[in-house]
């Protein structure tokens, strides 16, 4: 058979819940709509290469913030701690008014929130076509990281490691 042919995919909801097992971290990736801070929640977020620098997120399509993300070509990701759910859930939801009695300040001229795990500067790279999302990969100019362990999704729930005491050598 040519390797080249289509063939039916997973089903969608078994395929869902393959992705529900493993575990993601949350991260509310920010840009600035003119003047206006603007955030949204992802999972889809990793490392892609140390040389150079360079990770990935995964953006809705339709989404405002890769509208921003095309416009400014910077954004910064916001690795949420794991006493962070509420953010998390916060900026999941449509609204304009998601930064409203949030602590968050400006960092290498983008919207930083307060008491992340990580905080992760971008300048955008490329976009790539991902089916109904596209995959932005950034060129890291900053990046910090905190004690705080992070936030985790999986399942269908926020979590955060659990650390394992190191195996005994008998």
């Amino acid at each position: 058979m040519d390797a080249r042919v289509e063939r039916p995919g997973v089903d969608p909801v078994v395929f869902r819940e393959a992705l529900a097992a493993v575990a993601a971290p949350v991260a509310v990736v920010t840009s600035f709509d003119g003047d206006r801070p603007h955030g949204t929640t992802v999972s889809a977020f990793c490392s892609l290469s140390l040389e150079p620098p360079l990770v990935l997120v995964s953006l809705d399509r339709g989404s405002d913030l890769l509208r921003m993300v095309r416009q400014s070509r910077r954004y910064g990701i916001n690795v949420l701690s794991h006493d962070q759910e509420a953010l998390a859930t916060r900026f999941a939801r449509k609204g304009a008014d998601k930064f409203a009695a949030v602590a968050w300040g400006l960092d290498t001229e983008l919207p930083r929130l307060e008491g992340t795990a990580s905080w992760i500067a971008c300048r955008l790279h490329e976009l790539v076509d991902g089916g109904d999302h596209v995959i932005a990969v950034g060129f890291v100019e900053h990046a910090e990281a905190s004690p705080a362990h992070p936030l985790l999704y999986r399942q269908r729930q926020f979590g955060t490691l659990n650390h394992r005491p190191p195996p005994r050598s008998d």
